[in-house]
């Protein structure tokens, strides 16, 4: 369990990290290419192998990595998209809601266990995701691209499930470390055409509040691994766990250090997020 809680402190770092660029007027897209380079270069450090580049090409993971890194950075894309079209409420829902894609994927591909306990637990995770994530303004506009928040459903859940799908036991660093500077060569290139064009200009707050945020990044991702190969944890479990913590924990922390509203039905969101973790747990 010491795993899913690094990865649940990792991700609610993530939420606090992105409110900051606000506060201090960070280029999103600039810190998080950061990001990416650094969560790659925190993969390449912490594989403690000679890195084989032929056997890497020859490897079943290697071309999934690189295309998982180019899922990651469309996907935030598309994130950001949702929430200026459609609400900050939606992005949010459609995002946390994609957990029932890998939770799904573990039940019917891997044969995990089911039973009613299980089964009210997800769903009242799913319950919980969504009445934590709404918020008391009205910003939700679905019938204005809608297609949005159905792709960033989608993708969210394809990343998830196909990290744990992919990712091999020995070679998880390295794994990651691809992914990420898939996603980083892209970034890098975005951000050159904008820069060159006069479009942008390089931020410097961006590269230590980016470098900041490859860290609980890299972390966020290899801890939820190293949960998911945990003897004992169905991916399904886990899944869920660690969705609706992220969520019940980035509503409190919200409130403490940014003095945001929880209205009643993000605090009724947080007790039965509480009490599907007990539920999916025992």
């Amino acid at each position: 369990m010491i795993y899913l809680l690094f990865s649940i402190l990792s991700s609610t770092a993530i939420f606090v990290l992105f409110k900051l660029f606000d506060k201090y007027n960070v280029n999103t897209l600039q810190a998080i290419v950061m990001n990416y380079i650094t969560a790659s270069l925190c993969g390449f450090l912490l594989y403690d192998q000679e890195i084989n580049i032929s056997k890497m090409l020859a490897s079943t993971w290697f071309f999934a990595a690189i295309a998982l890194g180019f899922l990651f950075i469309s996907i935030f894309n598309v994130m950001a998209l949702t929430a200026q079209k459609n609400g900050l409420s939606v992005a949010s829902v459609a995002s946390k809601m994609s957990v029932i894609i890998p939770v799904l994927f573990g039940i019917l591909v891997y044969k995990e266990s089911i039973g009613f306990q299980k089964i009210t637990g997800i769903l009242l995770a799913l319950i919980a995701v969504y009445l934590t994530s709404v918020k008391p303004k009205n910003d939700v506009v679905l019938t204005k691209a809608i297609y949005l928040p159905i792709v960033l459903f989608l993708g969210s859940g394809i990343i998830d499930t196909s990290v744990n799908h992919f990712a091999p036991d020995g070679n998880m660093p390295l794994f990651l470390a691809i992914i990420f500077a898939s996603a980083g060569i892209i970034g890098i290139t975005v951000v050159g055409y904008k820069t060159t064009n006069k479009k942008h200009r390089l931020n410097r707050k961006s590269l230590p509040f980016g470098f900041a945020l490859g860290v609980v990044n890299y972390g966020s991702m290899y801890f939820l691994l190293k949960a998911l190969r945990v003897d004992g944890y169905e991916s399904s479990s886990v899944f869920t766990i660690n969705n609706v913590a992220i969520v019940a924990v980035s509503c409190l922390m919200g409130l403490l250090l940014f003095k945001e509203l929880i209205s009643k039905k993000n605090w009724l969101g947080i007790l039965i997020a509480l009490i599907s973790i007990v539920l999916v747990t025992l």
